[in-house]
């Protein structure tokens, strides 16, 4: 009996832990503004609003940034393709590993971390702040980061076209995103993104 009890004690902690990954909508890749249209809109913005992102508007701005727009390729080039990114989603919910083949938010720390992502005070309002994060097996810190850039480049224009504010930040504390995001030996933070919606005077 005792046995059968910690089974299902254990299920039930197994089952609630794999709850709290998001799993995305399928990302809308048609619509938004013409390019130049989204390149004229293109702006920094450093005050947001704390209205959170609904899930379809966050599978579309994951999938612009860094997702997959090919069997094996993405909508950001590598040198080589070698795809040596980890995008981190930090949320108010917790600290998320984007899996762009399966369209899902992994959690990996329970808890709002958005204020250990930057210096400034909007990181721990805006709803949504990236964190690009090279696999040194895959590529060294100075060697990624012109790709680093093509990315942060996408969320720029997915914003310009989806009405949204963002700002790409290197001012952060990289012992505090470390800890923050739990990364191993291997994992190295580039710079951070802040994404939300632009605070309305």
């Amino acid at each position: 009996m005792n046995k059968l009890l910690i089974s299902i004690v254990m299920a039930s902690f197994c089952f609630s832990c794999a709850a709290q990954d998001i799993s995305l909508p399928n990302p809308q890749r048609t619509g938004g503004k013409p390019l130049m249209e989204a390149l004229n809109d293109r702006q920094t913005t450093r005050e947001y609003s704390d209205r959170e992102l609904d899930e379809q508007t966050l599978s579309d701005l994951l999938w612009a940034a860094y997702g997959f727009n090919r069997e094996d390729k993405r909508t950001a080039p590598s040198a080589n393709n070698r795809q040596e990114f980890i995008l981190y989603v930090v949320l108010k919910s917790g600290v998320y590993v984007y899996d762009a083949k399966a369209n899902v938010l992994i959690q990996k720390v329970k808890g709002d971390f958005r204020a250990k992502t930057g210096k400034q005070e909007f990181v721990a309002v805006a709803p949504l702040n990236l964190v690009y994060v090279v696999d040194l097996k895959k590529n060294s810190a100075e060697g990624a980061a012109i790709d680093c850039g093509y990315i942060s480049q996408n969320v720029y224009l997915y914003c310009a076209s989806a009405g949204l504010g963002t700002v790409v930040r290197g001012w952060f504390d990289k012992e505090d995103v470390r800890s923050a995001l739990q990364l191993n030996e291997e994992e190295e933070p580039i710079l951070t993104q802040t994404v939300g919606y632009k605070l309305q005077s």
